[in-house]
């Protein structure tokens, strides 16, 4: 029986939302606050239609409130007041810092999917949550960080596979295909501001124990997914290889891959050649709406403009075809043999929206986050301090993984193509 604070109520939290909706007997009270409070009634207002049509039993009291996430008093305040065991974040990478402060004032355990990255720069590194761990700790206080998919899942991946397929594991690539169609000519999945962001710097990646860095997707080459087939594939940073080799440090090397279509990349390119992926203010003179003539001068971020005027990734469900596929290619000793190892979930985009109502890369991230939630309310993912979710014993999370949605399968000693 559990208390629940969600903060963000875009995609991913709209479907996080409804999964610890459907797991009502186990979060019993839940709190959806965002910026917007409409957005959180609306999303209200369709999880308890959504139990009604399958005859739900266990109806959680859910409440709405709006907040600000860069002000760590008014999130203070709202936990003092909804008294939450756990504050899942899925606001912007840019307020984790905020609500772990907030958490660590109210007393609050603290889960998220994505680390920190600051506004006014497009990098993204663990440092500044690994730097709380000492204040949780001291606290009494749990904060699991990166429980989405990937970071999420994958680190779970490969928590299993070390717990139960390998000895050693030596190369690890995290594979990230999504093979779906919106029908737009230009979309993010997730949010566009962190998703060009994410995709315009350099790529990085570890090897014999250095970090050596690319230009933007500057490596690729295809890779063939389940039920899927071959996709051009891309190199690029992502955090949880910066946990990863830490935890299991026999590895040797660690990538992590994800694949974009060519009409995604040269529009992506023209983005980039207008300046429309800056993050630095400019200066733009607006006319007067009553009054055309007479500009007054404002300061705009390019990125944030163009977020505005792109299609809104919690509007892609309805008309998105096709399936994501992501997993971990791994190859390791096991008894003193090498084998491989690839463990996946492949995820449809109609089947995520007919039941949350959004697209399957919103549906790959928010599953996982109400199971990670599920973990520590059970107690099983339990321990004061800053942790990333491969510290934690993966077997209950991926027995939750085939319950929730998000079945997985195995390939024991295929070709990993890598």
């Amino acid at each position: 029986m559990a208390r629940i604070l969600q903060i963000g109520c875009g995609g991913v939290g709209t479907v996080a939302a409804h999964k610890l909706a459907q797991n009502a007997e186990i979060f019993t009270d839940i709190c959806i606050a965002s910026r917007t409070q409409t957005k959180c009634e609306k999303v209200k207002a369709e999880i308890l239609a959504k139990c009604k049509e399958r005859g739900q039993k266990n109806i959680p009291n859910i409440t709405t409130a709006a907040v600000d996430a860069d002000n760590v008093q008014a999130l203070v305040a709202l936990m003092k007041e909804f008294k939450p065991e756990l504050c899942i974040n899925l606001a912007l990478p840019y307020q984790d810092l905020t609500i772990m402060d907030a958490c660590l004032e109210a007393g609050v355990n603290y889960l998220d999917t994505a680390n920190y990255e600051p506004i006014d720069e497009a990098h993204f590194e663990y440092s500044w949550q690994w730097a709380y761990r000492e204040r949780f700790e001291k606290a009494g206080l749990t904060a699991i960080l990166g429980c989405g998919f990937d970071p999420g899942v994958s680190g779970v991946y490969t928590a299993y596979a070390a717990k139960h397929h390998f000895d050693e594991i030596q190369y690890l690539d995290i594979v990230d295909c999504n093979a779906g169609n919106h029908h737009k000519a230009f979309a993010t999945n997730f949010n566009p501001e962190i998703n060009i962001r994410e995709i315009t710097q350099k790529g990085l990646y570890y090897e014999n124990g250095k970090w050596i860095e690319t230009e933007p997707l500057e490596i690729h080459q295809p890779l063939t997914y389940p039920n899927i087939g071959p996709r051009e594939s891309y190199l690029l940073h992502h955090e949880e290889l910066e946990s990863l080799v830490i935890n299991f440090p026999t590895i040797k090397r660690g990538r992590f891959w994800m694949t974009f279509g060519q009409q995604y990349l040269t529009y992506l390119d023209c983005i980039q050649n207008l300046g429309m992926s800056r993050i630095d203010e400019i200066t733009y003179e607006a006319p007067l709406a009553d009054d055309p003539d007479k500009k007054v001068k404002v300061k705009i971020v390019p990125l944030q403009f163009l977020k505005a005027v792109l299609p809104n990734p919690q509007d892609l469900g309805e008309n998105y075809e096709g399936e994501t596929s992501i997993g971990c290619r791994i190859r390791g000793l096991k008894d003193g043999k090498e084998h491989t190892y690839y463990v996946y979930n492949n995820c449809s985009h109609q089947e995520a929206y007919k039941e949350t109502g959004m697209q399957g890369v919103s549906y790959t991230t928010g599953v996982p986050a109400m199971i990670g939630a599920m973990m520590f309310v059970k107690g099983i993912w339990k321990k004061p301090g800053v942790h990333n979710v491969e510290e934690f014993d993966p077997d209950p999370f991926m027995e939750q993984l085939n319950i929730q949605g998000l079945p997985w399968h195995e390939i024991h000693d295929g070709n990993l193509e890598l």
